[in-house]
Order: structure tokens, then C-alpha cells, then sequence
């Protein structure tokens, strides 16, 4: 990545974070969804802590997680005025502004799938065997959560009705990724060792790099049309 480049997308990142911090309302709402899912699923199953099956366990907290990446990651370009996708069209470039959207959208997921996890282990239970696997499963999970969802929410501002054009377009795309992450995950939890998520992994990672790479060439053309 080119010196002037890599500049640009620290500024347009540091501008992501501090609008979400004078909005911090939006990440609060976010932290309230990712709170009511899990007591909901508390309520509703009738369950103890620690009662869950581990496999059960898995397929509800990611479920909860990529929902939580929809209504996070959309916003992206939805919330954005057309005036204000004007005036960062004249200042920055179009594989900037993607790639920190990118960035910053990966970090939020971070930490909202952390602190989802914290909160879903002590009303749920744990059952992590290899808490370290789990956590680079999430990593991995929101870096391409992060890259999905931004490049399909650029897609989806571009037309009416994106919301729904979100929906349609995201969870097909994202089914394998999810697929790869709850297999990673269920190893974790089983304990299994870690050559054992091997083709997880190396799948992950080659998703992550294909999706950004992708957006870093076709984004140009989708902003200025």
C-alpha cells in the first residue's frame, strides 16, 4: 500500500471513530440489541447457565452476532447524505474511503462480538474448551462480516430500498463464511486441536483477501456512478 494511501485511510478511519463517538447513541443501540438477544434466548428456552449444549450454544451466538453485523455495518453508506458522499469525493480516494470503512467496521464488530461474548457467557454459560481459537474464529468473523457487509451496503445506498436489497444480497454471500466460522467454533468448543481447523482457517483467510481485494478494485466505479 502506497505511503499516501495508507495516510489517507488512517484520516478517513479517525473520522469514522470520531463520528461514532459524537454518536455514540447509534453504538448503544447496537450494545442493547446484542444484550436483549441473549436475554431473550434466556427467557425463551427456560435454560440455566451452563444447561445449553454446546452446539445449540454456537449456533445462537452466532446467529445473534451476524444480525447484529447487519444492522451495524449497513449503515455504513445508507446514513451517509448524498452531499456528504459529494464532498469526501473531491477530498479523498475511492480505495480510501472503502478500505476504511473496511477497517473501522472490523474493529466495531470486534468489540461488539466481545463484549456479546462476555455477556452471552455468563448469562448462557461457557463451554469454550480452546478460548483462544474461538477468539481468533471471531477475528476472523468480523473482518469478514466487515468486508461483506460494507461492499454490499456501497451496493445497496447506490438503489431504493436498500435495506431490503441489503438482506437479499448479504446473506447469501455471507452463508459461507458463517459456515466456515461455526465449524472453527464448534472445534473450539470441543476442544479439538487446532490443525484441526486448519482448512477453516486458510478458507477464512482467503475469503477475507478475495472480498478486499474486490471491493478495493470495483468500489472506484460503484462511487462515481
Amino acid at each position: 500500500m502506497k505511503s499516501g494511501l495508507l495516510k489517507e485511510v488512517q484520516i478517513l478511519l479517525k473520522k469514522e471513530v470520531v463520528l461514532e463517538w459524537r454518536q455514540r447513541y447509534a453504538f448503544n443501540g447496537m450494545l442493547l440489541y446484542v444484550g436483549s438477544s441473549v436475554i431473550v434466548c434466556y427467557m425463551s428456552f427456560g435454560i440455566r447457565s451452563g444447561a445449553l449444549q454446546p452446539v445449540s450454544w454456537n449456533a445462537l451466538f452466532w446467529i445473534i452476532m451476524l444480525f447484529t453485523a447487519v444492522n451495524a455495518v449497513a449503515k455504513s453508506f445508507m446514513q451517509e447524505r448524498e452531499g456528504r458522499q459529494l464532498y469526501l469525493y473531491t477530498l479523498a480516494s475511492p480505495q480510501g474511503i472503502i478500505l476504511a470503512k473496511i477497517l473501522y467496521n472490523a474493529l466495531l464488530m470486534m468489540v461488539l462480538t466481545g463484549v456479546g461474548l462476555l455477556f452471552y457467557a455468563v448469562v448462557l454459560g461457557n463451554p469454550l474448551q480452546d478460548v483462544a481459537l474461538f477468539l481468533l474464529a471471531i477475528v476472523l468473523a468480523s473482518f469478514s462480516f466487515s468486508t461483506t457487509f460494507t461492499l454490499i451496503s456501497g451496493i445497496a445506498s447506490k438503489a431504493g430500498n436498500s435495506s431490503v436489497l441489503m438482506a437479499i444480497l448479504g446473506f447469501p454471500v455471507i452463508l459461507p463464511t458463517l459456515l466456515m466460522v461455526i465449524r472453527m467454533a464448534k472445534n473450539a468448543i470441543d476442544g479439538l486441536d487446532r490443525s484441526a481447523s486448519t482448512d477453516e482457517l486458510i478458507t477464512l483467510l482467503a475469503i477475507n483477501v478475495i472480498v478486499t481485494s474486490v471491493s478495493y478494485m470495483l468500489f472506484p466505479y460503484l462511487w462515481r456512478s
